[in-house]
């Protein structure tokens, strides 16, 4: 199924901070893991994921560094720091709290419907 951008706004820097959360990461692997852990939901540029990033590492939610893998390319890897986890925690709390509504709502209008 295919998400609306609307849908899946906002939710994207909570995805980023969380896959984050359990590993370093650099942009294509962070694409690739969000897509494979959505089913294929989830299908992310470069173009969108990396202004994410750039704006938590300069709010100061990430850091970054460089690693040289053999016969590979330098790679920028992200890691989520203090703060990050802070804004992740947060942020889990608000959605958890939007959903739960959103539920509420889905649900009290088939009820609703059915008498």
């Amino acid at each position: 199924m295919k998400l609306k951008k609307d849908v899946s706004k906002g939710s994207v820097t909570l995805m980023v901070l969380s896959v984050l959360e359990k590993n370093d990461l650099y942009g294509y692997q962070m694409i690739s893991y969000l897509e494979a852990l959505s089913a294929g939901v989830f299908k992310f540029n470069e173009g969108t994921l990396y202004p994410i990033l750039h704006s938590l590492e300069k709010e100061g939610c990430l850091t970054s560094y460089w690693n040289v893998v053999e016969d590979s390319r330098p790679r920028k890897y992200y890691h989520i720091t203090e703060k990050g986890i802070k804004m992740l925690n947060e942020s889990k709390n608000e959605w958890e709290e939007y959903v739960g509504a959103v539920n509420a709502v889905l649900i009290g209008g088939a009820l609703n419907a059915a008498t």
